[in-house]
């Protein structure tokens, strides 16, 4: 795998800090999303970890393992940032804005449906499964804040499983870029319209 100019996922000066596993987990969580499943290899860990390959091995069996295991700890880490955008007082339509804003901005250079999908042929069933089950509960954050809508009355009864599912869906077409690589809108002007489209398909209570 070719490195960048900087050395892609070198361990950080307060990484140098972090126990072995945090920093092969951060470091194997930025290759995969900047180069793929298929291109990152475990001697590519090692080297941008400055450790050997052995340590790697020692931790995970498997680079199937170290992805699932560097996916899953993402997604933790990503509910809970989530739960943190979509709760508190403000208007719903407000929070979900500043959520949808977020998402945009960390995911504008990666597709994550074509992301998931390369990796997926790799991977068991078990940990395909795992994946899955962390990412409902990603899911799960948005649904409490829509049920939250749904009790205040700002919204109309709609089903939130399927309303948040919809939700993300529309943030992963916001990412789309034409042939000439180019956005369709600016990020927070593409925020303003997927939330206001949205919105308008939840309906008032």
């Amino acid at each position: 795998m070719e490195q960048k100019q900087r050395p892609i996922g070198r361990p950080r000066q307060d990484e140098k800090a972090k126990p072995t596993k945090e920093i092969i987990l951060d470091v194997a969580t930025r290759l995969f999303l900047e180069h793929g499943y298929k291109i990152v290899s475990m001697d590519d860990v090692a080297q941008a970890c400055g450790v050997t390959k052995a340590t790697i091995y020692y931790h995970y069996s498997t680079k199937a393992d170290l992805f699932t295991d560097a996916m899953v700890k993402m997604m933790i880490r990503i509910r809970k940032q989530m739960n943190y955008l979509l709760s508190g007082d403000h208007p719903l339509k407000e929070r979900l804005h500043t959520f949808a804003s977020t998402f945009l901005r960390a995911t504008i250079d990666i597709d994550l449906k074509s992301f998931f999908k390369e990796a997926n042929t790799s991977l068991s069933t078990g940990q395909i499964q795992e994946i899955k089950d962390a990412e409902e509960q990603m899911y799960t954050v948005i649904e409490e804040a829509l049920n939250e809508g749904i009790l205040k009355s700002e919204i109309s009864n709609v089903n939130p499983k399927f309303a948040a599912h919809a939700f993300v869906a529309m943030l992963t077409i916001g990412n789309y870029k034409d042939a000439q690589n180019q956005p369709l809108l600016p990020i927070e002007e593409m925020a303003d319209q997927i939330v206001e489209f949205y919105w308008n398909g939840l309906g008032k209570a």
